[in-house]
């Protein structure tokens, strides 16, 4: 009996956590700039837990689930050169109110903390001010403000929105 009651409180249990529980999912974009280059970002959605970045120490890189873009020519934008190949979109806190979108060349081995001088700084525009995204979003769009007619790499996360320029102006 006691067995009986122990199975059916592990089934309750497990049907419950597959019920409250919500999917998350791999995510590709793939998006072709100035007429020729392909963008590929590839991701999975996590949960925006803002309280997350705010135990970020300032300077520190941050790859949230390890998402990668991948381009399949240079990219030119202002004075950084983007070259063809992988990269890991992260960011950088540069303050409570301030962060910086990076690209790292490659993958960041798990557990391994990237070599600083390899990252690569994208022109950026941080705003807690474009809504709310319950789960991380990555996107390629058109730039505006200071980054307007060039071609950016976004991320929006909780209130967190952060812009980052991968080309130069369009003409």
């Amino acid at each position: 009996m006691r067995k009986r009651i122990a199975l059916s409180n592990l089934l309750v249990l497990v049907a419950a956590t597959v019920v409250l529980a919500h999917p998350h999912f791999t995510k590709v974009l793939k998006v072709t700039l100035e007429g020729a280059t392909e963008a590929t970002i590839t991701y999975a959605t996590t949960p925006a837990n803002e309280l997350n970045a705010q135990k970020v120490a300032v300077g520190e890189f941050v790859v949230p689930r390890r998402p990668m873009l991948k381009l399949s020519a240079d990219l030119k934008a202002g004075s950084t050169t983007l070259p063809a190949g992988d990269y890991t979109i992260g960011v950088i806190k540069n303050s409570d109110t301030d962060w910086t979108m990076a690209l790292y060349p490659g993958t960041i081995p798990r557990g391994e903390k990237p070599d600083m001088a390899k990252l690569i700084k994208l022109e950026s525009v941080y705003s807690t001010g474009m809504g709310k995204s319950d789960h991380m979003l990555i996107d390629i769009e058109p730039g505006s403000g200071k980054l307007e007619n060039r071609a950016v790499l976004t991320i929006h996360f909780g209130n967190m929105f952060l812009a980052g320029a991968i080309t130069d102006v369009q003409k």
